[in-house]
């Protein structure tokens, strides 16, 4: 018996694939590849592209304007889901292809889906060195392409149709993996893209990739048992995976069994409510008094679903008690095994459920309780100073902007962010009223996330109020996508806030000795230092210029009416405000190594290294 072949190009093959992959999680289904972003050019127009015509029936297509950007928007848009959906993006072979490795890095770096198809020199090599080719004088099979191999999780590249299908098949295990995901490269010969094969029609039958749930090991369970119940201090850090992992609410039951405080990461801010009596806020460099100081005194740390980075851990300064003990309950062995913790290799919300069943009964002390909600309280106050404003009919400061949004903001808003003085400032300050209001992409604080972001937030949950903060740094970054929320009718809101430089690397600069070099945008003088006014720089003109409406605020008043006519509109709508750059964020509370010159002739310099020896020796080696 003959088996039932297709025949295809490999491109058309592929784009078939695709759009019968799905993810299945608790009994609910999602398509695994919703959609693909493109831009064309040689390598993937006669390929891809005329494969995205051929079956525009089954896959649907986003045009971009800039093919970094097109990764975040699918970044965006896999995280608002969990994970459990992601999007594709197709390039043409040259500075197309490279202009990937940026986005790819962020998706990788934050545990993130997203499928990137590249196009490739001729496999043949018939026309060789064709436009855009990297020649290579010792190896012949390497294209630009082969820049995305370390920042991606699964790379090939298909020199043959019949090699796509082991390929595509594991590139779809790995996007449906939740400890081994991130970004998938398929780089793709524009050759081979158009040549046809007859494929088996298995190939294309729909194929459903389960998203499991490990649960605990019993050994391992019964000692994070024993620790947790020997522990006088316990404090939990909420991570990214508890958000994946959609274990808020088995976290919640946790924490109202044990009574076990927790304190959130940026990508696990919004774990609990921000107004649930254990939730201390963010922790670490950004993090608030309560949750820092907490930190400081706790005799066992729960990592759930975090992998500690240096912002999290003060550069290996924060906890600070000479018993302290980690326990880690991550999906990944790596990140469980880290700070020489116990581990719980399992999924966040598997783990949580057993671990609540198995403490029954158990719970801190009264005066634990007592001690950091009384902190809490007194954050909450500071919260409020920072976001009050005595006069409203001044120019706003930041936290004060912020302050505006959270009165404006409804229950399942999405505030996004990734780089600036904005990420600590929402850190210790935002609200977070359900678990995926809070979108902080602060794995590669990647500037110019943010308005690609909150596309692909907004597909992923129409109807979904996104907004955008960026400043003028980050805008100018990649403003360009806004072209593409008003070509998509997406209601997109950005909140661009002016203060005419780069202010958070401008405080390190100057915490560090620097003096703010090369930080403002203003006038250079002949000797190379910047003075003078601001420059004549208008951003809310050019984001009118590409299409979206815009509301000028110049006081805090004006704010605050601006952001409540833009949550009504219908329309792609940016608030433009220029801030006080007078500071009223709270100062940080724990440090963040950023080495200072050992030796120098400047003041600034030589006092900004004493104050660096001096932190440098609370770092601990946990072991």
């Amino acid at each position: 018996m003959t088996a039932t072949t297709r025949r295809l190009t490999t491109a058309q093959a592929l784009v078939r694939f695709l759009s019968a992959q799905y993810t299945e999680r608790d009994g609910v289904r999602h398509r695994l590849i919703s959609g693909t972003w493109g831009i064309f050019g040689h390598g993937n127009v006669a390929g891809i592209g005329q494969a995205l015509v051929e079956h525009a029936d089954v896959m649907p297509y986003h045009q971009g304007r800039n093919e970094q950007s097109m990764v975040h928007a699918a970044v965006g848009y896999a995280r608002q889901l969990n994970r459990l959906s992601a999007q594709a993006v197709t390039t043409s072979i040259g500075p197309g292809a490279t202009n990937l490795v940026t986005g790819a890095a962020l998706a990788t770096i934050n545990r993130l889906p997203v499928l990137l198809l590249p196009g490739d020199y001729f496999a043949t090599h018939c026309a060789d060195p064709l436009l855009q080719q990297l020649e290579h004088p010792v190896e012949a099979d390497v294209s630009v392409n082969d820049t995305l191999r370390p920042v991606s999780r699964y790379f090939d590249r298909i020199t043959r149709p019949e090699a796509l299908i082991p390929s595509a098949l594991n590139a779809m295990r790995v996007l449906a993996d939740p400890a081994e995901t991130g970004a998938v490269t398929l780089a793709l010969p524009q050759d081979v893209q158009a040549e046809a094969y007859d494929w088996p029609e298995e190939f294309f039958a729909e194929r459903v990739w389960y998203v499991r749930r490990p649960a605990p090991d019993p050994v391992e369970l019964a000692a994070a048992v024993e620790a947790i119940r020997s522990a006088e201090r316990p404090l939990i850090i909420a991570g990214g995976g508890v958000h994946h992992s959609e274990a808020e609410q088995a976290l919640r039951a946790f924490v109202e069994a044990t009574g076990i405080p927790v304190s959130s990461t940026q990508a696990g801010k919004g774990a609990l409510r921000h107004d649930h009596p254990a939730d201390l806020g963010g922790i670490g460099h950004t993090g608030t008094a309560v949750s820092d100081g907490i930190a400081r005194t706790a005799d066992l740390v729960i990592g759930v679903g975090t992998r500690y980075t240096d912002f999290t851990t003060a550069s290996g300064t924060l906890f600070q008690n000479p018993d302290v003990r980690f326990l880690n309950l991550n999906i990944t062995s790596f990140d469980a095994h880290k700070l020489s913790a116990r581990t719980l290799v399992c999924d966040a919300r598997a783990g949580l459920e057993q671990l609540t069943e198995a403490l029954a009964g158990h719970r801190v002390a009264e005066a634990y309780e007592a001690e950091y909600r009384v902190g809490k309280e007194r954050w909450e106050r500071v919260v409020e100073a920072a976001y009050r404003a005595a006069d409203e009919n001044a120019v706003p400061t930041q936290t004060q902007v912020l302050g505006a949004l959270d009165a404006v903001v409804g229950e399942t808003d999405v505030v996004i962010n990734a780089a600036g003085s904005l990420p600590g400032d929402l850190h210790k300050l935002w609200r977070s009223r359900s678990p995926r209001q809070y979108h902080l992409e602060y794995g590669y604080s990647c500037m110019g996330y943010e308005i690609p972001a909150g596309i692909g937030v907004q597909q992923a949950a129409p109807g979904t109020t996104v907004w955008s903060l960026v400043g003028d740094g980050t805008y100018l970054m990649m403003p360009t996508e806004i072209v593409t929320a008003v070509q998509e009718g997406l209601p997109l809101k950005i909140v661009l806030i002016q203060n005419h430089g780069y202010a958070s690397i401008g405080g390190l600069s100057e915490e560090t000795g620097g003096e703010r070099f090369g930080t403002a945008y203003r006038y250079r003088a002949a000797d190379g230092t910047f003075t003078g006014a601001p420059l004549p720089v208008d951003l809310a003109a050019n984001a009118a210029s590409l299409g979206m409406d815009v509301l000028r605020a110049k006081t805090v008043r004006e704010l605050r009416e601006a952001l409540a006519t833009a949550r009504a509109s219908d329309r792609p709508t940016c608030v433009y405000v220029e801030t006080d750059p007078t500071p009223t964020a709270p100062p940080a509370e724990a440090w963040w190594d950023v080495p200072v010159a050992e030796v120098a002739s400047r003041e600034a310099a030589v006092e900004a290294r004493l104050r660096y020896d001096r932190q440098v020796a609370g770092r601990r080696r946990h072991l």
